[in-house]
């Protein structure tokens, strides 16, 4: 059995990835939980599967939380919260959801204690691949993906060597403005918050569904495949697949092409980076390829959507402009979100930061941080 610990329970991926505990029991046991702000839903999971720490942002909220369960629950606070949650002695694997870039520092903390880490929190491997993926090789540690696409890729790869591979091929359901004809550019401004997030096929959180309607979540993916499977940014490439059942393909030097499929369900993903090596059976996921009828491919239409080219950009220069990148793009979405800019601004204001920032070429964590820093406010200034 092993021993997880959630970071980001109240989330889009933290609530789906307790429904996967539920799943499987005696596979797996929640020994740790970790939320922003969601007391009630927090003291919820915690009555439920009874692990021995949890941690919240506010230590207000913390001490009400310790106050309801007793001295038989360990209740911490804030970032320091993080970490101790992320290094406990007990745990066997840390799956970090949390959304922004506060999942850094904790990812870090686990792999030096020795724990494998699942990583749905993008910002993770944008932000700081380099320094992730040379400390887990240092301590030996598994970084497990839990993003659909690139758990595809994991699957399709199955250990065979970087150099057996031609591209990675990262499927884009194309947003709910793919359709050219009734979304032309002229039309972006138009767009409006409540539109922006009604993805045609995922259910997810407010920020990666604005991220996949301006394709900055298929940017983003680009570079954390980089990273992830140790491959030049040349050698992924983006396809738009709006049905959403082949979740990535590689294409191999010989021209075979090995793809992962499924009905789009986030929890399939989760369970095999909790579970990994093994597959467990779970009924939750079935597919039905009569019924889908066809499987559609299209390219990307960079023109309305810059957003993969400024990705690629990001990931080939490399350095601090990546974080640069994430950072901008948060603070753009989140401007949306408020409807102080429009949707067309969001990559416009990416695009101007980028430009701003004088690059750090092998940065240090300390200097991608300030560069995270420098670029939200700089993001508010254009």
């Amino acid at each position: 059995m092993k021993n997880v610990v959630l970071l980001g329970s109240t989330g889009s991926i933290g609530t789906s990835t307790l429904k996967v505990v539920e799943d499987l029991p005696g596979h797996m046991r929640l020994i740790g939980l970790a939320a922003g702000n969601n007391t009630e839903l927090l003291l919820e999971q915690s009555r439920k599967h009874h692990p021995a720490a949890l941690s919240i942002s506010d230590p207000a909220k913390a001490k009400q939380l310790q106050d309801a369960l007793g001295a038989g629950t360990r209740v911490y606070a804030g970032d320091e919260g993080l970490i101790k949650l992320a290094t406990l002695p007990e745990a066997d694997i840390v799956l970090i959801a949390i959304v922004g870039t506060a999942g850094l520092q904790p990812a870090l903390a686990a792999i030096r204690a020795g724990k494998d880490i699942a990583v749905a929190s993008k910002e993770i491997l944008v932000m700081a691949g380099e320094i992730v993926m040379a400390e887990a090789k240092k301590h030996g540690v598994r970084v497990l993906a839990v993003d659909s696409e690139h758990s595809a890729i994991f699957q399709c790869l199955d250990d065979k060597p970087a150099g057996s591979v031609r591209n990675l091929w990262l499927t884009a359901s194309g947003g709910p403005f793919r359709d050219k004809a009734q979304w032309p550019k002229e039309k972006f401004d138009e767009i409006t918050v409540e539109r922006a997030l009604k993805h045609p096929s995922w259910v997810m959180g407010p920020k990666i569904t604005i991220d996949s309607a301006t394709l900055f979540n298929k940017g983003l993916e680009m570079i954390e495949a980089r990273w992830l499977f140790d491959i030049e940014m040349s050698r992924v490439q983006v396809v738009v697949h709006p049905q959403s059942i082949v979740h990535s393909m590689v294409e191999f030097v010989d021209g075979s092409i090995i793809a992962q499929m499924s009905t789009p369900d986030m929890c399939l993903p989760i369970q095999y980076a909790l579970t990994y090596p093994a597959r467990v059976g779970s009924g939750r996921v079935q597919t039905n390829f009569a019924k889908i009828g066809s499987l559609t491919f299209e390219e990307p239409d960079p023109d309305r959507f810059p957003s993969l080219n400024l990705a690629r950009r990001a990931g080939e220069v490399g350095g601090t402009l990546p974080a640069v990148l994430n950072a901008a793009n948060e603070v753009a979405v989140d401007a949306f979100c408020s409807r102080r800019i429009s949707f067309p601004q969001i990559t416009a204001t990416v695009a101007r930061v980028m430009e701003h920032h004088e690059i750090v070429v092998h940065p240090t964590l300390a200097q991608i941080l300030e560069a995270d820093r420098w670029a939200r406010v700089e993001a508010v200034r254009v």
